[in-house]
């Protein structure tokens, strides 16, 4: 079964460019939520992060298993903040739609904190899904457009699952 899952940890690029080739994953779109405007633009999107659309099979993944990639590629410990991209845009969000996925974000938040693998607490937010913008065609598969393009995304860690 097809279902979405939307996501931020930073600039969208690297993101993108990491998630394209796990298992189940079957389009991908970045773009903006969460912010105050519609119709956000890369210039004008206030209160908005850098956010995926990850469009998935149930069948091949889950939800948690594409939270235990998310949480693999980027730092949930720096608040507005990946790399040399600073500010809100850039915040550490699961979007959630509903009560089983904020549950879901708040176990593996709580495994990812008791893991010992970062030196300080996750500061990953959650907060419920209302609109998904797609970001302009430049933005799209930006790595694979660009491939010495900017990235601040690696795979940091092994997955917390085992």
């Amino acid at each position: 079964m097809e279902k979405k899952a939307y996501l931020a940890g930073g600039c969208f690029w690297g993101l993108e460019e990491l998630f394209r080739e796990q298992e189940g994953i079957l389009a991908i779109e970045a773009g903006y939520t969460g912010g105050e405007n519609e119709n956000p633009t890369y210039e004008n999107h206030p209160g908005h992060a850098e956010a995926l659309e990850i469009t998935y099979d149930s069948e091949k993944t889950s939800f948690k298993k594409i939270l235990d990639f998310f949480f693999q590629i980027h730092n949930p410990t720096t608040l507005n903040r990946q790399g040399n991209d600073v500010g809100s845009s850039y915040r550490s969000t699961i979007f959630y739609q509903d009560e089983e996925e904020r549950k879901e974000g708040q176990d593996f938040i709580r495994l990812v904190n008791e893991s010992g693998r970062w030196n300080d607490p996750v500061v990953t937010t959650l907060e419920p899904f209302t609109q998904f913008y797609r970001a302009e065609e430049e933005h799209q598969d930006y790595l694979q457009k660009n491939p010495g393009g900017y990235t601040c995304h690696a795979i940091y860690f092994d997955s917390y699952l085992g």
